[in-house]
């Protein structure tokens, strides 16, 4: 198991001030998620703090990563490095010995994915609604929250398609997935 201590200290090291500070948010966000729908709390809490642990690299950085860790990005990865910190962060905290569970969460982060566990869910809107956003919608984020991970995901979800769409940049295949998954079961 992981030394909570150890991730502490290595997540302040590699972060600055701004993205250590949203981590913190989104942890505890986290951390109330999973209260309120039935999950680990603590698991949820150490998968916010975690969730941006290799944000803030460099290029080349991310590439050695993925060089080491037999990562091969698809053409839609390559075109997009605002990924790129998920996927390698989640290599990156397998040296904690986090659980499997935990590292899939901060995999799929950013572009969530068919068929996502509480937990993954969890840390897709706990990023969407910590306290330290503040973009325009972000209040209605926070009481879909309160209603369902699921109506928060829709509205995230279509967000980011709509955001990448009118800026003619290519839509992860996952997070495709994730919408389409969301809004067939809402029909039921």
């Amino acid at each position: 198991m992981y030394n909570e201590q150890a991730v502490l200290k290595d997540i302040r090291e590699r972060l600055s001030d701004f993205r250590y500070y949203h981590s913190l948010e989104v942890a505890k966000s986290a951390g109330k998620l999973a209260e309120k729908y039935g999950c680990d709390p603590e698991k949820a809490y150490i998968a916010g703090l975690s969730h941006d642990v290799l944000k803030e690299l460099s290029e080349e950085e991310y590439f050695k990563i993925f060089s080491e860790s037999g990562i091969s990005l698809t053409a839609v990865e390559k075109s997009a490095p605002k990924l790129w910190h998920a996927m390698a962060g989640a290599e990156y905290l397998k040296k904690y010995g986090f659980s499997e569970d935990i590292i899939s969460a901060v995999r799929y982060h950013t572009t969530g994915k068919e068929g996502m566990s509480l937990l993954e869910k969890i840390l897709f809107v706990a990023d969407f609604i910590s306290l330290d956003r503040s973009y325009n919608g972000v209040d209605d984020m926070r009481k879909r929250a309160e209603i369902s991970l699921e109506y928060c995901m829709e509205e995230g979800l279509r967000f980011t398609i709509e955001e990448l769409a009118a800026k003619d940049l290519p839509i992860h295949p996952d997070t495709v997935a994730c919408y389409n998954e969301i809004l067939m079961i809402k029909r039921g």
